[in-house]
């Protein structure tokens, strides 16, 4: 039987049992399987990949809806991958164009690499901000000031919900709900008893990713980032707007190095909703 060729490779949903096949996409890139991580897009966001014939995936992506059920008023795109072997050969502009239409006019964002970042430009998707990716182990500063935090329990879950609507700009109950599950630390930072800030760390191979963080000014977001390190041995790992430069300084005073930049890229809107101010980093880039 001839192959098929690439184009005429049909474009299906993919389900959690698809998760070792997109883990295999993964380590082909050269990436790490991040297995955790896929599952959890997999089941709060929708995977989109082409089967190879000759076994795994051609190509992979999910999308992430955000606003009313069935009516989302914000997607995100992530972990767009194509295997090595059909690199260059338009499977992920096809995949990409497949996505866009299924999301009719609902908004697009994403977080390009400098590799990604010309495809998405043709596809009409353009830059309205960047992010600083860091890695490295926490090394405390002395005592660090700011609000009182705490850990997270499961009656703080409406509270923190309804910060994150206000500051994210639409609704992500689906993908919150599911941090406690998700994510190995879930923490708060209050005062007077009204939540400002929020944060989770969780676990991607060695690391412990920051993300989302959520706080009400630089400070808090300080404390926050401290008291997750303070209750982990693994390096930490996050991706934090530059507009916020001076936690960036102050994260790399106390350890984390800058290893990549990426861009975050609208389609359909002219920039993400929202207050930035207080948006620090997001939960995953796949997921904003």
């Amino acid at each position: 039987m001839p192959t098929p060729s690439l184009a005429a490779l049909p474009i299906r949903r993919l389900t959690l049992r698809d998760l070792a096949a997109c883990a295999d996409l993964s380590e082909d890139r050269g990436w790490p399987r991040e297995e955790h991580k896929w599952g959890f897009l997999l089941t709060a966001g929708k995977g989109f990949g082409i089967d190879d014939p000759e076994g795994g995936l051609v190509a992979a992506c999910v999308v992430t809806e955000y606003g009313a059920w069935g009516r989302p008023d914000l997607a995100a795109v992530g972990m767009v991958l194509v295997a090595g072997r059909h690199a260059r050969q338009g499977v992920g502009r096809r995949l990409m164009r497949h996505v866009m239409s299924s999301m009719g006019t609902t908004p697009l964002t994403l977080h390009a690499t400098p590799h990604g970042r010309p495809l998405y430009e043709e596809l009409g998707f353009r830059v309205t901000g960047r992010a600083e990716m860091l890695r490295g182990r926490f090394t405390p500063g002395g005592p660090e000031s700011g609000p009182a935090t705490r850990a997270a329990t499961a009656e703080d879950i409406p509270a923190i919900v309804r910060l994150d609507e206000e500051v994210f700009g639409t609704d992500r109950t689906p993908l919150i709900t599911r941090l406690p599950a998700f994510a190995d630390q879930l923490r708060v930072a209050e005062e007077d008893g009204r939540l400002i800030g929020y944060t989770a760390a969780w676990p991607n191979m060695d690391t412990h990713v920051v993300g989302p963080l959520i706080a009400r000014d630089t400070e808090t977001a300080k404390a926050l980032i401290a008291s997750l390190a303070a209750h982990t041995e693994r390096p930490l790992r996050t991706d934090i707007d530059v507009r916020h430069e001076e936690l960036l300084t102050w994260a790399k005073e106390r350890g984390l190095a800058s290893v990549a930049f990426n861009s975050v890229m609208t389609y359909g809107i002219a920039d993400l909703p929202g207050d930035w101010t207080r948006r620090f980093a997001p939960l995953t880039v796949a997921a904003g």
